[in-house]
């Protein structure tokens, strides 16, 4: 038996103070690993300090999606995109029709919180055609910042099966599935020069791999591409780069 999320269940709503997710207004941060979400999250609540943001998508998926099928921890990250696959196969949606699924108590959650996110167009389009209250928030970074921010936060997270084997690192690089549909060779010389930056190899190779499993799975293009036909009250896209965590902040505080 797992541990139920806090003031969050699957059970439908029991007293008035508690409310389907699917009907409350919620603020979705949409994008995928190392876009700055959590980043921008953290300005936001510095500058919002009433702001309520939900359990995140990693213990969402943790309880709802991994942990039945499982039966404890997955920290392997191809793993988990092999497990979220299954999930969205037998619930389109994945993430969220998942959400949308949990009630929350809103004593304790508010009536507008945030949910820190959903990925790909898969999960966007499902939440704006089954969710109507609910609103976006689309953050962007190019791939190969994905990679130099995945090095520079040394999260235990971010690990995934097979590393460095101890030859030429390019030329690892470049033998990675799919990657000339995600990196051009520019990029990948730039990434195999992080070494040189002090970045240890088989870092590199993970993180890089890292974005490229996630690629195959979330297409954050196709999702900023839907997110662009909803109304303007509905979806809000922002540069990471070009915008500085206090900036992404006011922008979201203000469309908000």
């Amino acid at each position: 038996m797992f541990a139920p999320l806090d003031h969050l269940h699957t059970a439908p709503p029991s007293s008035p103070h508690e409310r389907r997710l699917a009907e409350l207004p919620l603020t979705v941060l949409v994008g995928v690993t190392g876009v700055g979400k959590s980043t921008a999250l953290a300005a936001l609540r510095a500058a919002a300090p009433q702001a309520r943001v939900l359990p995140d998508r990693r213990e969402i998926t943790d309880r709802v999606m991994i942990w039945p099928v499982s039966g404890g921890p997955v920290s392997d990250r191809a793993e988990r995109f092999r497990l979220t696959a299954r999930y969205r196969e037998q619930h389109p949606g994945g993430m969220a029709y998942a959400l949308g699924t949990l009630t929350a108590d809103t004593r304790h959650w508010g009536e507008r919180p945030l949910f820190d996110g959903l990925r790909g167009r898969e999960e966007v389009e499902y939440a704006a055609r089954h969710f109507p209250a609910w609103r976006f928030v689309a953050l962007h970074a190019p791939d190969v910042v994905r990679v130099r921010r995945l090095l520079g936060r040394a999260d235990a997270f971010d690990r995934v099966a097979g590393g460095h084997t101890g030859g030429n690192l390019h030329a690892e690089l470049a033998a990675l599935p799919g990657v000339d549909a995600v990196f051009t060779p520019a990029e990948l010389g730039a990434l195999a020069a992080l070494e040189a930056e002090g970045d240890p190899p088989g870092d590199i190779l993970a993180k890089t791999r890292i974005v490229l499993t996630e690629r195959q799975h979330y297409d954050p293009d196709a999702a900023a591409a839907f997110l662009r036909t909803l109304p303007p009250e509905r979806a809000l896209l922002l540069d990471t780069v070009a915008l500085s965590p206090g900036q992404v902040a006011a922008a979201i505080g203000a469309w908000a």
